[in-house]
């Protein structure tokens, strides 16, 4: 069986919901009629998780990276740590052409 909440609802009722998810129902928490959040299981939780969570993060960071240096516009670009110099050579290749 499933529970649908209200985001309001669900604050003054969540011990009686974590209760519920325990004995295995499914609590979905609503916003606007629409499905915001669900509570599952702790163990569950880490399961879901990636397990290359620190990988993911390190290509966020590069994405965001090099998108402030091109907005920045300046002659020195940022580099992420990540990137090898055939990294940086491709992206430079990209945004400035081959070089002369």
């Amino acid at each position: 069986m499933t529970i649908h909440v209200n985001i309001g609802e669900a604050k003054t009722r969540l011990s009686e919901l974590l209760m519920a998810m325990k004995r295995g129902e499914r609590v979905q928490i609503m916003r606007a009629g629409q499905p915001e959040a669900e509570l599952v299981p702790a163990h569950l939780a880490d399961a879901m998780k990636p397990a290359n969570l620190g990988d993911m993060r390190r290509a966020a960071f590069d994405r965001a990276a090099t998108r402030f240096a091109h907005l920045a516009g300046s002659a020195e670009t940022i580099v992420p740590p990540s990137m090898t110099e055939d990294d940086i050579a491709a992206r430079e290749s990209r945004i400035f052409g081959p070089a002369a």
